[in-house]
């Protein structure tokens, strides 16, 4: 779909309340595929692509983080999914956060699964973020990611980085991770946003419901940035042991069932009657 000046690909499935789910910088739709079926069995998914990522276009001029958060909401309202929840893994997880801050009555619950925002919190790992948005070294992995899903020294060595249990990836969360890499145009401009972007001041005007999603053995953001999201959000927190970065491939069973645990909750708080309602 175009959506001003940016053709989005995006995959959509199931029937229910709508959840979107925002993949990471450098990520693409395809990183959940595990997670989005398992949600689609009782939920309408929406899964995009990210301006630059994937099979969407880049953006026809600079932007900031307002420019994906834009996108993203104005696809979800054009394909008839919203309002709706909100899961944002890593680079995600800022988009989410300032999706509820621009339409607070459009995001019913946002999730934060490994969310960036805390961290890079030195230059140098600033540096090395947009250097390897630059050089996306992934792109010559990709093409040989089913190999690589069949190799237990080459899923090591290749996603080592992200997950602490590689052993646990499946095939399809191998490829998943993978998929999207060679196609990526412009992930430089993910980077720079995510490294200007100082959400944190309006962490108070949050309306929307909250649930930091973490692993325990997340060495991108350290679980120490998950208390300190559960802290300022004052939100719920559920860590899945033994998890790295890539939990939603790691532990789709259990991000799943804790997504859908907190969205029900959300879901059931907004129906109860209010008490003036109830005796009326």
């Amino acid at each position: 779909m175009e959506i001003r000046g940016v053709r989005l690909r995006f995959f959509v499935g199931g029937t229910g309340d709508p959840v979107i789910l925002v993949h990471g910088l450098g990520g693409a739709a395809s990183n959940y595929a595990e997670l989005a079926v398992s949600l689609a069995r009782r939920r309408a998914v929406l899964v995009p692509d990210l301006p630059g990522h994937g099979g969407s276009t880049a953006f026809p001029a600079p932007v900031g983080m307002a420019g994906f958060v834009d996108r993203v909401e104005l696809l979800a309202r054009r394909v008839g999914l919203w309002p709706a929840g909100v899961v944002g893994h890593s680079f995600g997880g800022p988009i989410g956060l300032r999706l509820a801050l621009r339409a607070p009555d459009g995001v019913t619950g946002l999730v934060l699964a490994g969310s960036a925002g805390f961290s890079p919190s030195t230059k140098r790992a600033e540096q090395a973020l947009l250097l390897s948005s630059l050089l996306r070294p992934g792109r010559w992995v990709a093409p040989h990611r089913d190999r690589v899903a069949r190799s237990r020294a080459l899923r090591r060595l290749v996603l080592g980085w992200g997950a602490a249990d590689v052993d646990a990836l499946s095939a399809t969360a191998v490829t998943g991770f993978l998929a999207g890499l060679e196609l990526h145009t412009d992930t430089a401009t993910a980077a720079r946003a995510l490294i200007v972007d100082d959400v944190g001041a309006r962490f108070g005007e949050i309306r929307a419901p909250v649930l930091v999603l973490w692993g325990t053995r997340d060495r991108q953001t350290p679980i120490g940035d998950a208390y300190d999201y559960a802290r300022r959000l004052r939100a719920e927190l559920r860590t899945i042991p033994g998890c790295g970065h890539l939990l939603i491939g790691e532990r789709a069973d259990a991000c799943a069932q804790a997504i859908d645990s907190f969205l029900d909750g959300v879901l059931e708080l907004d129906e109860a009657p209010l008490q003036g309602e109830a005796l009326g």
